[in-house]
C-alpha cells in the first residue's frame, strides 16, 4: 500500500521552461528522500502549460515530511508557486481490496 499525491500545475504563460527545470531539480532531491518511492514530471500535449506531477510515498506521514524539507519549502513554495496560474493537490490512499 502507498499514498499518492497527484499534483495539477497551470504556468502562467512563458514560465513552463523555469518551472520544469525547477521541478526536475525537486524531483531529483525528492526521490532521495526515506519513504518516496516514486516523483514523475508530466508536461500537457495539447497544452504546455499544463503540468502535472506523480508523487507515491511509502506513508501518509512520508509526504508530510516531504513538505517539510527545505528543497521543498524553498523550490516548490517559494519558487515554483508564484510561477503558476493555479495549483490543485489531489491526495489518495489506497482503496481497500474488495472481494468478489
Amino acid at each position: 500500500m502507498s499514498y499518492v499525491v497527484v499534483a495539477r500545475y497551470r504556468t502562467r504563460p512563458g514560465e513552463e521552461a523555469p518551472v520544469l527545470s525547477l521541478l526536475d531539480t525537486m524531483a531529483a532531491a525528492s526521490r532521495e528522500e526515506p519513504g518516496n518511492l516514486g516523483y514523475r514530471v508530466h508536461q500537457g500535449t495539447e497544452d504546455p502549460r499544463a503540468i502535472v506531477l506523480y508523487e507515491e510515498y511509502a506513508t501518509e506521514a512520508d509526504f508530510t515530511a516531504h513538505c517539510a524539507t527545505p528543497h521543498f519549502q524553498e523550490i516548490v513554495l517559494g519558487r515554483v508557486v508564484p510561477l503558476l496560474e493555479s495549483r490543485d493537490v489531489l491526495r489518495c490512499t489506497p482503496r481497500p481490496a474488495v472481494e468478489s
